[in-house]
């Protein structure tokens, strides 16, 4: 089959693999669509993981295999993938207290095309392992697969809502509008909060503000303080999401907040990157810093209902589709967005 395989920074070719071999308990999927998504791009980009690797992990596509002890799924089920999964074993420290990302078996990834698993959705078929299979979520006939490869980013996206408390009735300001701030945007107003964004490109301004947003602001020209401080009577933002991955926004970013507030980072997902933070602010204000990372397998039924409804809309979001040959024009494209780019997608 052809997948495109990392083989160092910078360095992703379409190559011809070995088909994956199914396993007792697992299931083959081919491939229908995969999302870029940023974390495999700093993989890619700064060489966090070893190579050779095949990367991708909101994978939508159809069994075309299931292993013989596999009793709930059939050749024909159309689904979308789960790539990490929990043991929710109740002798296991951070399942018995929720905290499935540091689970050990959490954090082995259970979805390859090849190598050492890397989520594998880069690819014409992807091999699904045992303990995550229970995990894929199953797409009705007709329902777009596009659509259904964002239900894993919209899970980790209702994790850090619901870890920061946003409540009905709050200011909350999202810093960067690309898919997945635009995520935190809707889920932020369904949670009844009133939303502030910003963004520099004007065409992610003009969707934030269709998707709800009360003010879509420039942060290089607006006043971005003065619109939260309006919006939220004086006080500041209840919560601030980082969905950019930089630290020097989040100085600022506290600077936005009320006395008691938020600032929660969600896109910092490389270790070593320092950070400075005013502690008289975290102490004396009560402005708490916290971060969210991956997905809870606890809000997956929830996830893919929102996406399966459209209560969350994500088809404004789906900008781009490159076949998986044309893969490093999609790789260049979602790590320097334009004006009219938002999710990118490989389809095979």
């Amino acid at each position: 089959m052809r997948a495109a395989v990392y083989r160092g920074i910078d360095d992703v070719r379409v190559e011809s693999v070995p088909m994956p071999e199914c396993g007792p308990r697992d299931v083959l999927v081919r491939v229908e669509v995969c999302g870029v998504c940023g974390t495999d791009l700093k993989k890619i980009h700064y060489g966090l993981t070893p190579p050779p690797r095949i990367f991708g992990h909101e994978t939508a596509g159809t069994i075309v295999e299931v292993g013989s002890e596999i009793r709930n799924w059939k050749s024909g089920d159309r689904v979308a993938v789960n790539h990490h999964i929990p043991c929710r074993r109740l002798d296991c420290f951070y399942c018995s207290r929720k905290v499935y990302a540091q689970c050990p078996v959490y954090k082995k990834t259970g979805a390859t095309a090849g190598f050492e698993p890397a989520g594998g959705g880069f690819a014409e078929f992807v091999r699904v392992l045992d303990w995550c299979v229970d995990g894929m979520e199953r797409i009705s006939e007709g329902f777009p697969a596009d659509e259904a490869s964002m239900i894993e980013p919209l899970n980790t996206c209702l994790k850090a809502v619901r870890s920061a408390g946003t409540q009905d009735g709050d200011t909350v300001l999202v810093i960067g509008q690309g898919p997945i701030g635009m995520l935190f945007t809707q889920l932020a107003r369904l949670a009844g909060a009133k939303v502030v964004t910003t963004d520099k490109l004007a065409s992610r301004r003009e969707t934030s503000r269709r998707l709800g947003a009360a003010a879509a602001l420039d942060p290089d020209a607006d006043d971005v303080s003065s619109v939260v401080r309006d919006i939220s009577d004086g006080r500041g933002a209840d919560l601030v999401i980082v969905a950019v991955p930089t630290t020097a926004v989040v100085p600022g970013a506290f600077d936005l907040l009320r006395p008691g507030g938020t600032v929660l980072l969600f896109a910092h997902t490389r270790l070593n990157d320092p950070l400075q933070v005013d502690a008289g602010a975290v102490c004396m204000l009560e402005k708490s810093l916290i971060g969210s990372y991956s997905s809870d397998i606890d809000l997956q039924s929830e996830a893919a209902e929102l996406i399966f409804t459209r209560t969350i809309d994500v088809r404004p979001l789906l900008t781009h589709r490159f076949p998986l040959e044309a893969i490093s024009d999609a790789i260049d494209l979602a790590s320097h967005p334009k004006e009219d780019s938002l999710k990118v997608l490989i389809t095979t």
